[in-house]
């Protein structure tokens, strides 16, 4: 999260993700660092327990938000 809105204050677009068991964190994270709306991407945790194919899909299926992050339209 940190280097998501350390990015985005340095004028490179970034979109930052994490699993849904963080979203208060991620969310205390970004009010901290001066950016209370930032905007970043949940998926299910765990991630350890999935394999190469599951992490895939997990990429696929997040990809939609992660672009609309980044103000791509896909």
């Amino acid at each position: 999260m940190a280097d998501g809105i350390l990015f985005e204050r340095a004028g490179l677009p970034a979109a930052s993700i994490c699993t849904d068991s963080f979203v208060p964190a991620a969310q205390a994270m970004a009010k901290v660092y001066g950016f209370p709306g930032y905007q970043f991407v949940t998926m299910p945790h765990p991630l350890a327990s999935l394999d190469d194919r599951q992490l895939q899909e997990c990429a696929r299926a997040l990809l939609p938000d992660v672009l609309r992050i980044l103000g791509i339209e896909a």
